[in-house]
């Protein structure tokens, strides 16, 4: 599925960009703008900001925010066009073949770029070679939650339950092969406990039947969960951040409850196809990081529960490289397949 939005640039820092931008838009490729003008990147030319998301998501709302924004930085116009299917990778597929100019961009998550590769065989891309890291966005923590009337009060007491019966306590995600599923598996890999999946389609059915009880329990995400946690309807009873999350000051981290190594956040991240020009990537990424310290995008992502981040390409990548490695090892030792 695609759909597109245009953002236009209200203003520019002289009328002669104005007008060139102005023209772009209204002659389209007549009069194609060089790939890098000295001084003057991106010299009018339209940027594509691709979401492999429908539209309505976090990673598709924030990213809008983030392109309309730059798109005024850099004086031009930002076309957001999202790409939905297959887990996030078609989307990346299509900036993966796109010239290298800094004219497409992928607004994505941690799951087409760590995840998904390693569940759906061979792509027709690299999700590392393939891609030049442009700048973290922000992370989303998860909480793991039980119902109320679960009798599970820590994350002892699951593992206990789970490991007294095996196979027989329940979790809920949105769907093969995504971040909340992971949650669940490496849980399973790094105590020995035995859990059954059970999949939706979406993680809004899943935590509505983690609400219900239906399953037992659920790794669900912040924003999400935070509501029905403050309500009294679901018990909180760890989070996944390496910190104590500011909203529940009172539910440990996983590793204070006694998992090392159990930091799972979903990032959301810019990535531009590989061989993108050095000078390039460095100008998205000054204009990016200066959009994440606008207060409306910091109210917003506060919203949606998005911790920003900005940084460094480098950084980007090496979080990129870790979490694939990471990811790999439990759907290999987990023999998860995508369904």
């Amino acid at each position: 599925m695609t759909e597109t939005t245009t953002f236009l640039s209200p203003a520019g820092p002289s009328r002669r960009s104005v007008l060139a931008a102005a023209g772009a838009a209204l002659l389209g490729p007549v009069l194609a703008a060089p790939a890098l003008a000295q001084g003057d990147w991106p010299a009018g030319r339209v940027i594509t900001w691709v979401v492999p998301y429908p539209p309505g998501g976090s990673t598709d709302v924030l990213g809008r925010n983030v392109a309309q924004r730059i798109g005024t930085a850099l004086s031009t116009n930002v076309i957001v066009d999202n790409k939905a299917g297959a887990t996030g990778t078609i989307g990346a597929a299509f900036v993966a073949k796109a010239a290298p100019d800094g004219y497409t961009l992928l607004g994505t998550s941690i799951g087409p770029q760590a995840i998904a590769p390693h569940l759906m065989g061979k792509l027709p891309y690299d999700h590392i070679a393939a891609f030049e890291p442009v700048v973290t966005i922000g992370t989303i923590p998860h909480i793991l939650v039980v119902g109320v009337n679960q009798p599970f009060k820590s994350v002892a007491d699951l593992l206990a339950a789970a490991k007294a019966q095996p196979g027989k306590l329940a979790f809920a995600s949105g769907g093969n092969g995504t971040i909340l599923q992971m949650q669940g598996e490496l849980l399973q890999q790094q105590t020995g406990a035995r859990f059954i999946h059970v999949p939706y389609k979406g993680d809004t059915p899943a935590l509505q039947d983690t609400l219900a009880e239906q399953v037992q329990f659920m790794f669900a995400p912040a924003a999400a969960a935070l509501p029905h946690v403050q309500a009294g309807k679901l018990r909180a009873l760890a989070v996944t951040s390496a910190q104590r999350l500011k909203a529940l000051p009172a539910v440990p981290t996983m590793g204070e409850a006694g998992m090392k190594d159990f930091v799972v956040e979903q990032w959301q991240a810019v990535f531009a196809p590989a061989r993108t020009p050095t000078a390039v990537v460095q100008r998205l990424n000054r204009a990016i990081n200066e959009a994440l310290k606008d207060p409306a995008v910091v109210a917003l992502a506060d919203k949606l529960g998005v911790t920003l981040v900005g940084g460094t390409p480098q950084q980007l990548g090496d979080l990129q490289k870790a979490d694939s490695a990471k990811w790999a090892k439990v759907i290999k030792d987990g023999n998860i397949k995508a369904e």
